[in-house]
């Protein structure tokens, strides 16, 4: 009866899942007459078009690359400085180490919102306001604490014989971390990039504020603005055709990923 149970509960998140996904790949082929005549049903013809009007007329394609720009950008800073704070709080002990420690962990439960303001007047200060620049900066501060949360833990896992091996056989501190160390929590590293990726593609409430002007709109405040068109065109089809082309880069990297995700979070639960 439980496994049933089990079972039945897993079928319903599916569905919960899956549904909404393909009614709306299925309304991005649609007219947007059909959109409201056959909410459910197949589209009578594929219209390629509505892809063709979200990625040049609306100007998803120039969203699209800035936010690539923005999460690359973003990842390759945030990484490396991550992993070198987390390094250092799991395998030496100074003075105040712990305070810093849960300084960065007390960064997670701090709502953006009440920083938007201090934050808009210090990107001005700086001449950073509506870059693509400012706005790495400003995600790889807030992407910051989850890094190095995650990949202390990773840290701690690794014994502290293969850092005083490395040591002994002559490498400096640097040294150990980029060759002994930093190769060894490869799998922390694929679910922090993952997990940060996900976050910044979709990331709104920051980019609204820093990035007022048309040619540095990332993908989420593309799909504001199309929405906020389509409500007086009544471009339906175009408006579901951006949510796909926002959609499939996170699925795909998770798709790709999928296993190592799975493989890492179990070995936490069981270390855990």
């Amino acid at each position: 009866m439980k496994n049933v149970t089990s079972k039945v509960a897993l079928l319903l998140f599916a569905l919960a899942v899956v549904v909404p996904l393909v009614w709306i790949l299925l309304d991005s082929f649609k007219e947007s007459v059909e959109v409201f005549s056959s909410v459910w049903g197949l589209p009578k013809q594929l219209k390629w078009a509505n892809y063709q009007t979200a990625w040049t007329e609306a100007g998803l394609g120039r969203a699209f690359f800035n936010s690539l720009k923005v999460c690359l950008g973003t990842l390759v800073i945030l990484v490396p400085i991550g992993s070198m704070a987390a390094y250092v709080f799991a395998k030496y002990r100074f003075k105040g180490s712990g305070v810093l420690f849960g300084g960065f962990l007390g960064g997670m439960m701090f709502p953006n919102f009440l920083v938007i303001v201090p934050l808009y007047f210090l990107m001005h200060s700086l001449h950073l306001y509506d870059n693509l620049y400012g706005l790495v900066l400003v995600y790889v501060a807030y992407s910051l604490s989850f890094t190095v949360f995650v990949m202390t833990g990773f840290f701690q896992a690794l014994p502290n014989d293969l850092m005083e091996a490395a040591q002994i056989d002559g490498c400096g501190h640097a040294r150990t971390f980029w060759s002994i160390m930093f190769p060894l929590v490869r799998p922390g590293i694929v679910v922090v990039g993952i997990f940060n990726a996900i976050g910044l593609w979709n990331e709104f409430g920051l980019a609204l504020v820093l990035l007022p002007g048309a040619e540095n709109r990332t993908l989420p405040l593309g799909i504001y603005d199309l929405a906020q068109v389509q409500h007086y065109q009544s471009d339906w089809g175009a408006l579901f055709a951006g949510l796909v082309i926002v959609m499939t880069p996170v699925l795909i990297v998770y798709w790709i990923f999928r296993d190592k995700i799975h493989e890492t979070m179990l070995a936490g639960a069981i270390k855990g």
